[in-house]
Order: C-alpha cells, then structure tokens, then sequence
C-alpha cells in the first residue's frame, strides 16, 4: 500500500512539474528570509551582550578650547581632576563601577591619531585639543545614569555621556533590517500556502478519474489524500534544504568570509547558529506543505 501512495505521488510530481518548481522556488526564498531574519536577530543579541558589557562612561574634562558654557574656555584643573576621581572611589560610586582609566592629552592625540591616520584632519589636531577624560567600566551598564548624575554638574567636567547611546541606534537599524526581512518571509509565506494548495487542487483535478475509482473500490479518504500531502511535502522540504543551505552559505561566505576579516567584532554568527537555524527550516517546510495540502485537498473532496 505505501508503494502505491508514493506511486501516485509520483506520478502527481511529474505531471506539474513546473508547479512543483514553483512551490519550491517559493518556499526557498520565504524561507531564506525566514532563516535571515533568525541569524540577523541572533546577531544582533550577540553584539548586544558583547558592547553593552563593553559600553563606557566617558567623563570628558574641559579644555582651553572647550566651547561649553561650563568651561568658559578655562582648562580643568589637577584639583577638579582629582575630585571626580575621589567620587569615583567614594561610597556612593564605587559599588557600581568595575574600574577606570584616565587619558590624558597625549594619550588621546595617539587614539586620535590612530583613529584618523590617512585623514588630512589629523595633521590640524594638537594633543590639547582634546579632552582629558576617565573612561569608566560599569558593574552593570544599564546603572550608567547614577554616574552620570553624579559627575556631570562637577566643576571641570565638560560632558559626561554613556557610550550606549552611540550603539543604540546600530541596533534599531538592525532590528528594522531584521522586522524587515520578517515581512517579506511572512508575505512570501502565504503565497507559498497559496501556490502548495492551488498545485494539490490542480493535480487532485488531473486525477479525478482515479480519485473516483478509488471511492468506487472503498478505498479510505486517508488513502485517497496521502499521495497529494506527500506531493506537497516532497516540493517543499527540497524548498527548506535549500533555504537552509543558503543560511550555511550567508554564514560561511558572508559573516565568517566578509565580515570576519573586516570587522572581527561584528561576525558573531558562525555554523553553530546556522545549524540551529536549518532544522527549524525545514520543520517550519514540512508543516507548511501538510498544513496547505491537507487543506486543499479535502476542500476539494468535501470530506
């Protein structure tokens, strides 16, 4: 009995073949995005963990060239200095910072430096162009505002400010790229449902006679709808092993290939993730072809 049902199934795929191909091809790109969407979301969890612990506070001290009305083009003092470093130390800061370091004028012209070389706007810069300032590491980053509460109104301080703010909008860039490939996945999923349904009705129509002989002999609706589900299955799990081989290869060629070597910090994403990914593809396939063929195919037999 099961050779007959794959017989039929058979027999069905080859006479839609280019239904087939479409429901494949459909269900690979929805799935794709799908799969996408997954790795984008998983990476942008995984860069949230790594720079927000890595996230500073940066206590910017005036300069002589400081336009803020709080510094009045009057450099910070060695005494103002040293009294946000007493607060750093003192018992209302210190259970919530994990440690400090101050950079002076030289040591920011060399980040300076670093950061611009190549850039003809470095050879204008002059170290006591730039702050001095401690960069704070936080016990927790999201406690960030009791330091900055604390520091920003004392004298000598320009600005403090919280470097999460900076990665803040990275992230809802990422999770407006992620929310974006959501909707087209979502978009392309419901035409594959459609097209998996209107493929099963199209060959249940082609077969009527055999489908009727089938009733005339007793055989069972289960029977009669197996081959059809199957056809539905077969297209659409070869459209999820696709879908999941694309995920292996934006992993491999894309995040670990391209990224990786050109920004290390960003490739969080490797095969690890992409083998996770891959079952709930083809998962998601398969209940998709049931789901539509089941559907479709007793729609048309009035069960």
């Amino acid at each position: 009995m099961f050779g007959l049902v794959l017989a039929e199934m058979w027999q069905g795929l080859r006479r839609n073949t280019s239904m087939v191909i479409s429901v494949v091809l459909v269900t690979f790109v929805s799935l794709t995005f799908i799969g996408a969407a997954i790795l984008l979301q998983l990476q942008v969890q995984g860069m949230k963990t790594q720079w927000y612990d890595r996230a500073q506070v940066a206590v910017d001290f005036c300069t002589a060239t400081s336009a803020s009305n709080r510094c009045a083009g009057v450099e910070a003092s060695g005494d103002q200095i040293a009294a946000v470093e007493e607060q750093l130390r003192g018992p209302v800061l210190a259970p919530y910072i994990r440690g400090y370091d101050f950079e002076n004028h030289d040591q920011a012209f060399a980040r300076f430096q670093q950061q611009f070389a190549g850039d003809p706007i470095a050879s204008f810069v002059k170290p006591e162009y730039l702050n001095q300032a401690f960069w704070i590491n936080l016990q927790d980053p999201s406690n960030s505002d009791v330091v900055i509460e604390t520091l920003k109104g004392m004298p000598g301080v320009e600005n403090v400010s919280d470097q999460r703010q900076f990665l803040d909008g990275i992230f809802q860039l990422l999770n407006a790229g992620s929310l974006s490939a959501v909707g087209v996945a979502v978009v392309m999923f419901v035409a594959a449902v459609l097209l998996i349904a209107t493929t099963i009705r199209l060959s249940a129509f082609s077969r009527r006679r055999e489908i009727g002989i089938m009733r005339l002999v007793g055989a069972s609706n289960r029977f009669i709808q197996a081959p059809f589900v199957l056809e539905g299955v077969v297209a659409a799990l070869i459209g999820a092993v696709l879908a999941s081989a694309a995920c292996f290869a934006i992993v491999q060629f894309f995040v670990q290939g391209y990224l990786g070597p050109r920004m290390p910090f960003t490739a969080l994403v490797g095969l690890q993730e992409a083998w996770i990914v891959a079952p709930v593809l083809i998962v998601l396939g398969v209940l998709l072809a049931m789901v539509s063929a089941s559907i479709a195919i007793r729609k048309y037999l009035r069960v």
